[in-house]
C-alpha cells in the first residue's frame, strides 16, 4: 500500500518539530482531534493512551490565572484579530505541579467560510528561565525586612476578604432551598459553554424537567412536604449526573441540567435514567412523584437563551403529551 504524498509531508513535519522543539501539537479544528508529538509527553509526563486528543485536554490543564488570557490571545488569533500566535503560561504536568510554555501556532490551512481548519504549534520549555527570573526577582527586595510585619498583615487581610467574597460569590450562586445551582448561575455557566462548544466546535445539550402536578403535592400534604421532595430530589439528581454536568433549580419545581460535550441522543439517555430513577425513588410515601423532561442540543449559531427555551418547549411537550415522558 502507498503512502500519499501528503502523508510523508506530514510525517516528515512532525518529526522535524519534534527535534527542534521540546513538543509539537496539530489541531484539526473541523474534527476536534489534536495530536500531540511524543517530546510534548515527555515534557509534561502524560501517557500518551490516557489523555483524549482533543483541545479540551489543553484547556482544562491551563493554570486558572492564566487561562482567560490565553482563551482569548487564542480567539483573537483563530478569528483574524491579531496576525500571529505566541504567549507564554503555564500547563498542569502529570504530578500536578505547573510548567512554565512558551507557545508558538500558525494556522495552515483554512475552511472555505474562512474559519481555521488545522493550526500547528509547539511548545517549548522556559521554566527554567521563568523560575531564574522569580529568584532574581526576590533577591532584588532590599527592603523586604523592613515591610515584612506589614505585608503579612495585609496578606492575612486579603486572605480573609477572599475568603467573605468567595462565599457571597457561593450563597448568590446557589439555591437556598436544595443547594443546587440556582437560575442566576446556570444562565452564566451556559453563556461560556456555549461559546465553548462554538469554539471547538463540541455538542453541548440542556435537559429540562419538573415535576409532574406538584401544585397538588403540596395543596394536600403541605409546603414543607414539597420542600423535602424538591430536597430528596436534587440529591438524587446530582448524585446521578457526571462531575462536569450543572444541575441548577431554575424555578419552582422545574431544573435543568447542562452537559458539556454531550449530543442530543446521549442527553435524552441520560434523562431517561433520570426519570426511571425517580419513579423508583420513591420520593413521597403518600404520592407517586414522576417527571417530565424536555431534551435540546446547541445548534450552529444559537443562543443561550434559544437554548433553554428550546428545551423548556420541549418539557411542555412532554407535559401536554400525558406526562412522566421525555421529549426532544
Amino acid at each position: 500500500m502507498k503512502t500519499g504524498l501528503g502523508e510523508v509531508d506530514d510525517q516528515c513535519l512532525q518529526v522535524v518539530l519534534d527535534i527542534i522543539s521540546d513538543g509539537v501539537w496539530d489541531w484539526h479544528a473541523n474534527t476536534g482531534y489534536v495530536y500531540r508529538s511524543p517530546g510534548w509527553f515527555r515534557m509534561l509526563g502524560y501517557n500518551a493512551a490516557t489523555l483524549p486528543a482533543s483541545v479540551a485536554s489543553w484547556e482544562q490543564n491551563l493554570h486558572p490565572e492564566d487561562h482567560q488570557r490565553v482563551l482569548a490571545h487564542f480567539d483573537n488569533y483563530i478569528h483574524n484579530h491579531s496576525s500571529s500566535y505566541q504567549i507564554e503560561y503555564r500547563l498542569k504536568k502529570a504530578d500536578n505541579s505547573y510548567l512554565w510554555v512558551e507557545d508558538r501556532a500558525r494556522i495552515i490551512e483554512w475552511n472555505e467560510d474562512g474559519s481555521v481548519a488545522r493550526m500547528i504549534g509547539a511548545h517549548r520549555d522556559i521554566n527554567e528561565r521563568k523560575l531564574n527570573l522569580d529568584r532574581l526577582a526576590q533577591q532584588n527586595h532590599s527592603l523586604e525586612d523592613l515591610v515584612e510585619e506589614r505585608t503579612h498583615q495585609l496578606i492575612q487581610t486579603n486572605a480573609e476578604l477572599e475568603s467573605k467574597i468567595a462565599e457571597v460569590q457561593r450563597l448568590a450562586e446557589t439555591d437556598t432551598l436544595t443547594g443546587v445551582a440556582n437560575r442566576y448561575r446556570l444562565e452564566k455557566t451556559l453563556e461560556l459553554e456555549v461559546e465553548r462548544a462554538e469554539r471547538f466546535k463540541q455538542p453541548l445539550s440542556i435537559i429540562a424537567l419538573d415535576i409532574d402536578d406538584f401544585k397538588i403535592v403540596n395543596d394536600e400534604f403541605g409546603h414543607a412536604n414539597g420542600d423535602m421532595v424538591l430536597v430528596q430530589m436534587s440529591r438524587l439528581l446530582k448524585k446521578n449526573i457526571r462531575e462536569i454536568d450543572l444541575l441548577a433549580r431554575w424555578g419552582g419545581d422545574e431544573f435543568m441540567i447542562l452537559l458539556p460535550n454531550t449530543g442530543l441522543e446521549a442527553a435524552a439517555h441520560t434523562a431517561e435514567k433520570l426519570r426511571q430513577l425517580i419513579v423508583d425513588a420513591k420520593l413521597d410515601k403518600r404520592a407517586t412523584i414522576t417527571t417530565s423532561f424536555g431534551v435540546a442540543q446547541l445548534r450552529q449559531g444559537e443562543s443561550a437563551m434559544r437554548l433553554s427555551i428550546r428545551a423548556d418547549n420541549a418539557l411542555y411537550q412532554s407535559k401536554d403529551s400525558g406526562k412522566n415522558r421525555i421529549s426532544s
